[in-house]
């Protein structure tokens, strides 16, 4: 089960001490009961489903070999982003900051994912996080590789 709350971020604070990954996605299928996805993490690639919507969704992860990622990855066509992902320490917390490239240039998103619905929701945003997009399908990233990105 994730457990997730998304934010906008209109100023991306520095992040010179952060780790950060290169990351490209792409949807094998999507829909209004989950997706499908391959990712490509730094070195590691990776078949992706999650069910359902909002705060908390079912999500199951499986590595590929790297024949396994490239025989599947056409099949993305059309359905792709690419991002870089900033991991950032909040205390217990890591909030993943996502800078979006190519033709979702200038959109940055942050995620922070919980233990509980409980923990999530009494999670304070730091001042550098803009609106909550939490359950906003115009923010998933499958909405993000199929649609582009809000106005």
């Amino acid at each position: 089960m994730e457990i997730e709350r998304k934010f906008l971020v209109a100023e991306v604070p520095e992040l010179e001490r952060a780790d950060a990954d290169e990351v490209e996605q792409g949807y094998l299928a999507t829909g209004a009961d989950g997706e499908v996805r391959l990712r490509r993490l730094g070195d590691r690639e990776l078949l992706t489903v999650k069910l359902g919507s909002g705060l908390s969704r079912e999500e199951a992860e499986i590595e590929l070999s790297g024949d396994q990622f490239e025989a599947l990855w056409p099949l993305t066509e059309g359905r792709r982003l690419r991002k870089r992902r900033h991991t950032i320490a909040a205390g217990d917390l890591e909030i993943e900051l996502d800078v979006f490239e190519g033709p979702h240039e200038g959109l940055a998103l942050a995620e922070v994912e919980f233990d509980s619905e409980e923990q999530a929701r009494g999670f304070r945003p730091p001042s550098w996080f803009g609106d909550e997009v939490t359950g906003d399908d115009a923010y998933l990233n499958e909405s993000l590789a199929v649609a582009g990105a809000p106005p």
